[in-house]
């Protein structure tokens, strides 16, 4: 029988460039998955939160998944984000990701009638996918984006599902993902959704991250892994207090405008958020270069 897949390792969720019109620009994306692809990250998630997912059509998710693939080596995992408000509408959109070469379908919770997305109504929706979706699913719960958060005890019952691969936990509830590790069913693979609490997450059994920091800062990222593996606990512990407050700034405070002008800054293209979100200003442009240069992922002097 094959062995599972691993989802073991850092995993950058990468924005999706757009040009100065507000179109797709595929040349960015090969560019960039070209400078990543030369440090040792496990693969990306194409599509996730910091994809601006909701802001694309249907057709555009399928040219960017296309296109990513190309890009993205074998020895990598390719991770699409294909949840849609409606079961029926995430099946057929993981399918056409698992057709274009994608590895895993992570979704994140439906959530615009949260107050039905109940266990029965996530259950009913997670179990429905999983139950047809040729490529492995993992669970994403990013309760401050969504305003739903599944609960321990869901998550674990839906790890019994044999096409359920893990879960993505963006919440930062260290004793939660410790409950899910504890009891959910053997091989079940949980990552942080977070580089605030990456090194925490591994000390209670995580084996990686799905992280925003990781598209700027991708061997510190991987270094706090690696020291972690090799016992180094107070150099992970010191790189991790050291990436908290850039992961703050592109994810909490600035968003993925953030992100995108921090790419810029090092060299990457982040380029234009897709409207309604707008791009950093110059004073906050200006304070984002400061918590780089202070964190040692931008030298001083660098970046216009």
């Amino acid at each position: 029988m094959k062995p599972p897949l691993s989802m073991a390792g850092i995993f950058p969720p990468i924005p999706t460039p757009f040009d100065a019109t507000g179109e797709l620009d595929l040349k960015a994306l090969a560019a960039n998955l070209e400078k990543w692809n030369r440090y040792p990250l496990s693969g990306y998630v194409v599509l996730g939160t910091n994809g601006e997912f909701p802001y694309l059509t249907e057709s555009e998710k399928l040219t960017y998944f296309e296109a990513a693939r190309k890009h993205i080596p074998p020895t990598k995992l390719f991770m699409a984000g294909t949840a849609c408000e409606s079961t029926h509408s995430t099946i057929a959109l993981t399918k056409k990701a698992a057709a274009l070469g994608a590895d895993v379908a992570i979704l994140v919770t439906p959530s615009y009638y949260k107050s039905r997305m109940d266990a029965a109504g996530l259950s009913h929706y997670y179990l429905s996918v999983a139950d047809v979706s040729p490529i492995p699913v993992s669970l994403y719960n990013m309760p401050a984006n969504t305003t739903v958060d599944m609960p321990a005890d869901l998550i674990i019952a839906l790890s019994q599902h044999p096409n359920i691969l893990g879960v993505k936990d963006s919440g930062g509830n260290l004793a939660k993902l410790g409950e899910i590790i504890r009891s959910a069913r053997p091989g079940f693979q949980v990552l942080a959704g977070s580089a605030g609490f990456l090194y925490p997450a591994l000390c209670v059994g995580a084996i990686g991250g799905v992280l925003a920091l990781a598209n700027i800062a991708p061997q510190q990222c991987c270094d706090i892994v690696s020291l972690f593996k090799h016992g180094k606990h107070e150099d992970a512990r010191e790189l991790q207090l050291r990436m908290i407050a850039p992961n703050t700034a592109v994810t909490a405070r600035f968003g993925v405008p953030g992100l995108k002008a921090a790419l810029d800054l090092l060299g990457y293209y982040g380029g234009p958020p897709r409207s309604p979100l707008l791009p950093l200003n110059d004073a906050q442009k200006d304070t984002l270069r400061s918590v780089l240069v202070g964190a040692g992922i931008l030298g001083a002097g660098i970046g216009g």
